[in-house]
C-alpha cells in the first residue's frame, strides 16, 4: 500500500506522524511511504533519516497526501480539504464534536476517518491511542500552568511549590482521568496544592491508592467545583466525554469570582472546553486575560514537545497503522478497536457519540 505522511500544517506542530523508526517497520512489511520534505524537522527527524528508513520523500502537501493511506497527527486544516478523496483512508486526530465544517466536508468527500482518540479497546474501557498523548498534555498543564502564574507573565506570581513559611499555590483539576492523574503527578511533585474532583466514586478509590493524602479528593458536583475553583491558583480543565463534546463545568461567573491573574489551563478544549471563558489559542499566541484570569486553550500542546510526543504516538499507533496497510479498509473487520475509532466511512457520520453531537448529519 502507499502511506502518505505530510507535513501538519496547524500552528507551531512539530510532530509528524510516522517516525522513521515506523517507516522502517512499514517497509519491511513491503509498503511504500510517502513522506513530504521537512515533515519531520521540527520533531528532529531529517529528510536523510526518511531516506535510510526506505521512504521516499516528496516536495509537495499534495504529493504526499495523493496516497490510499494518510497518518497524520492532527485534524485537517481547511487549507487541506481538497486533499481528502473517495477511498483513501484517513488515520489521525479528528475531534469532530468541535469541529462540524470538518465533519461535514469528510462526509462529503467519502474519505474513510478513522480518529485515534475514539479507537478503544472493547470491554477494556480503554483509549490506547489517545493515552499518550494525554499523559504528556496532563504533564505539560502544570509546566505551563506555572509559567503563566509568573507575574511577567500576567499571573499571580504564585510559585506553586511555596517556600518554607509561605503556603505553596493550590491546583484544582477537574477530571480525574489520565490527564488529570498526570496533571496531579507534576503539581504534587513541585509541592503544590492539589484537589481532583471527578464524578466516578471508583476512580476516585484508585486516585486514593495513588496518591493518599497528598492530594485532596473531591465528588464533582456544582458546590464542590464553586468551593474549589475560587480557591485555585491553577484550574485544569481535563475532562473528557468519548467523541464528544466536553461539558461546561465552570461558568463566566464563576471565573469573575477567581483571583485576578489566576490561570486556567483547559486541555479539555480540542473537545470544545470545559470552561465557558475559553476559547482555542495557539502556540503563538497562547494565553489571554478575560475576567482578570488568564486562559491557556492550545489545543495541540503536546507539540510543544514533540520529539517526545511523537515517538510516544508511534508506540502506540504503528500496530495500527500496519493492519491498515496490510489489510486496507478491511482491518475494521478483524480489529474491532480499530472499527470503535472510525468516524465518517462511505458519505456517512457512523460513531455513536458524534452522531449525537450533530444528529441533523445522521443519514
Amino acid at each position: 500500500m502507499e502511506i502518505g505522511v505530510p507535513k501538519e500544517n496547524k500552528d507551531q506542530e512539530f510532530r509528524v506522524g510516522l517516525s522513521p523508526s515506523s517507516v522502517r517497520v512499514l517497509r519491511e512489511n513491503g509498503h511504500s511511504i510517502f513522506v513530504e520534505t521537512q515533515a519531520g524537522n521540527g520533531a528532529g527527524f531529517s529528510d536523510n533519516d526518511y531516506r535510510s528508513a526506505g521512504a521516499e520523500i516528496v516536495p509537495t502537501s499534495e504529493t504526499a497526501w495523493n496516497r490510499e493511506l494518510v497518518v497524520k497527527v492532527k485534524e485537517p486544516l481547511t487549507s487541506e480539504y481538497k486533499f481528502l478523496q473517495k477511498g483513501q483512508i484517513l488515520f489521525t486526530y479528528l475531534h469532530l464534536a468541535a469541529d462540524r465544517k470538518l465533519t461535514e466536508h469528510l462526509i462529503d468527500c467519502g474519505t474513510s476517518a478513522i480518529a485515534y482518540e475514539t479507537v478503544e479497546q472493547p470491554g477494556a474501557n480503554r483509549l490506547p491511542l489517545l493515552t499518550p498523548m494525554s499523559v504528556i498534555a496532563g504533564r505539560l498543564a502544570v509546566q505551563f500552568g506555572a509559567r503563566f502564574l509568573e507575574r511577567q507573565q500576567g499571573g499571580r506570581g504564585v510559585l506553586l511549590g511555596g517556600v518554607p513559611g509561605v503556603k505553596p499555590g493550590k491546583v484544582v483539576i477537574l477530571g480525574g482521568g489520565v490527564v488529570g492523574t498526570e496533571a496531579a503527578k507534576i503539581a504534587v511533585g513541585v509541592g503544590a496544592s492539589v484537589q481532583i474532583l471527578d464524578v466516578s466514586v471508583e476512580r476516585l478509590s484508585y486516585l486514593e491508592t495513588l496518591f493518599g493524602s497528598r492530594v485532596e479528593l473531591l465528588y464533582s458536583n456544582s458546590a464542590h467545583i464553586e468551593a474549589a475553583v475560587k480557591e485555585a491558583d491553577l484550574l485544569i480543565g481535563a475532562v473528557l466525554v468519548l467523541g464528544r463534546r466536553a461539558p461546561i463545568l465552570v461558568s463566566r461567573e464563576l471565573v469573575k469570582q477567581m483571583r485576578p491573574g489566576s490561570v486556567i489551563v483547559d486541555v479539555a478544549v480540542d473537545q470544545g472546553g470545559c470552561i465557558e471563558t475559553l476559547h482555542p489559542t495557539s502556540h503563538t499566541n497562547p494565553v489571554y486575560v478575560e475576567e482578570g484570569v488568564v486562559h491557556y486553550g492550545v489545543p495541540n500542546m503536546p507539540g510543544a514537545v514533540p520529539w517526545t510526543a511523537t515517538q510516544a504516538l508511534n508506540n502506540s499507533t504503528l500496530p495500527y497503522v500496519v493492519q491498515l496497510a496490510n489489510l486496507g479498509i478491511l482491518a475494521l473487520e478483524v480489529n474491532p478497536a480499530l472499527a470503535s475509532g472510525v468516524n465518517v466511512q462511505a458519505h456517512r457520520l457512523v460513531h455513536p457519540a458524534v452522531q449525537q453531537v450533530f444528529p441533523d448529519l445522521v443519514s
